[in-house]
């Protein structure tokens, strides 16, 4: 059973546009330090202390000497980076674009029981990258083996593709786990910024 330490917050730069996810533990710590804000759905920003003494939020993190309301979404005070655009190749990234499906057969797996296939093979010159490697179980690899998915008889999904957004965003695409990640993320696991947001 997952502890609500390790469940997930949203991470957003000095712009409020969405950046990462992180730990509800490693939350808490940036708060404590003063590093970040936790933030509501209001865009109101709140320091430890302020946090601290919220009433609001169901999920609550017993500490010494407070209860303190779960956070869902943190700002960092002095990050303005904007979110990565170049996406680099890796297989926990091709991982999150497949949203870890089979994309021969459709099923969700855990990442053990899956791997990656060159959709043109490595021994008939097909290369590493994006357009070429897709997430597949590994039956449906061993089936494949060294041929085209069409003459294995076999159709992809979709075709692979190289993507625009940052692995996280993949994670949360069309799913939030969270109501309170809604006001900053948009259709599709784009961000939304809000443009006059000003930190404390």
């Amino acid at each position: 059973m997952t502890s609500v330490l390790d469940t997930k917050v949203l991470v957003l730069n000095h712009s409020y546009l969405p950046i990462n996810l992180t730990s509800v533990r490693r939350a808490v710590s940036l708060l404590y330090r003063d590093v970040a804000r936790a933030v509501d759905e209001e865009y109101r920003t709140f320091d430890f202390p302020a946090w601290a003494r919220r009433s609001a939020g169901v999920d609550r993190i017993g500490l010494v000497g407070a209860n303190l309301p779960t956070p869902r979404v943190i700002l960092l005070l002095t990050y303005d980076q904007l979110p990565q655009r170049y996406v680099r190749f890796s297989r926990a990234n091709v991982y999150a674009r497949d949203r870890s499906e089979c994309q021969y057969c459709g099923r969700r797996l855990p990442r053990g029981r899956l791997n990656l296939d060159h959709v043109l093979p490595r021994s008939r010159g097909g290369q590493s990258h994006w357009e070429n490697v897709v997430c597949s179980c590994i039956d449906c690899n061993r089936r494949k083996g060294d041929q085209t998915p069409s003459e294995a008889g076999m159709r992809l999904a979709r075709r692979p593709f190289r993507p625009h957004w940052t692995p996280f965003v993949a994670s949360v695409q069309g799913r939030p786990a969270y109501r309170d990640w809604l006001p900053f993320l948009g259709q599709n696991g784009t961000s939304v910024g809000r443009a006059d947001a000003t930190s404390e």
